[in-house]
């Protein structure tokens, strides 16, 4: 087992489970139940973690969460600096992945501070093995883009994206989403929407995105991670398929012609022949 205490400090990262607490691995038990800090995403969801795990925290624990965590770092810096150990978890998977993290990890790299990861669960790649798409190369989008016209400018950016895309959405958008993935993707393109990871409803729905897009307009509820299929080596699509691309930048602000540049490019088609299309379009 690692030794998680002694006179040097260091800071730990650990990946928490995504629902089933059989996924906790012995390191993080450990962690869990030596650390002398732990700053945790949600206090009340790490005490539960902790029972479920019979590892009661014996140190102090503070939260941790995206509001309180560029305030939270200096005072979790001092303590490493002290010669304690500092471990960071979050709700669920792997932190700074999504989730709070990433300063506290770059604030502790750039003082030479000793870092290391506790591994373990991930959505991420969870839902990459489960969707059963080609995934020897692939990318992490985050959370897809709350508004229609952000959504479809980044779903336009994935038209010749040929490695497969994993990305977050709330229950609550994925219908909404995945009718503007058809719209500009195509409805051919294969998808695996991924709910409830490792938890008793864990369902994963695969189709292509018009075959997705039906189904979630039914409601979905859950945690979703969405897997996208690269886009092949097929032609370059259609300039008339663009035009709904080049109309929501517009419609944000941009300048028409900036706007076709900006999607021609992305998709790899003509700039000319999508001007023409754009322009035919608006009448």
């Amino acid at each position: 087992m690692d030794d998680v205490g002694g006179d040097t400090g260091r800071l730990l990262i650990a990946a928490t489970p995504l629902g089933n607490a059989g996924d906790a691995s012995a390191r993080l038990v450990e962690a869990l139940a030596t650390a002398d800090v732990v700053a945790a995403e949600d206090t009340r969801r790490l005490r539960a973690l902790a029972a479920a795990l019979d590892a009661p925290v014996r140190g102090r624990v503070v939260s941790h969460y995206d509001a309180v965590e560029a305030a939270r770092l200096p005072g979790l810096l001092d303590e490493v600096r002290a010669g304690r150990t500092v471990l960071v978890v979050t709700d669920a998977g792997m932190p700074a992945v999504s989730d709070p993290g990433y300063r506290i990890v770059a604030a502790a790299v750039a003082e030479g501070l000793p870092v290391t990861c506790l591994p373990g669960p991930s959505a991420v790649t969870t839902a990459l093995v489960l969707a059963g798409l080609p995934a020897e190369r692939f990318c992490f989008d985050g959370f897809a883009p709350r508004r229609a016209g952000e959504r479809r400018r980044w779903l336009s950016e994935l038209v010749t994206q040929p490695r497969a895309v994993v990305f977050f959405e709330s229950p609550h958008r994925l219908a909404h989403t995945l009718d503007d993935a058809v719209a500009v993707l195509g409805g051919q393109r294969r998808a695996a929407v991924c709910r409830e990871l490792t938890k008793r409803y864990e369902e994963v729905v695969r189709g292509t995105l018009a075959e997705l897009a039906d189904w979630a307009r039914g409601g979905v509820r859950g945690e979703v991670t969405v897997v996208l299929e690269g886009a092949g080596p097929a032609a370059a699509p259609s300039a008339e398929s663009l035009v709904g691309a080049v109309h929501e930048r517009v419609a944000a602000g941009e300048r028409f012609k900036d706007a076709v540049a900006a999607v021609a490019e992305a998709a790899g088609v003509a700039k000319r022949e999508l001007y023409a299309a754009a322009l035919a379009d608006r009448g």
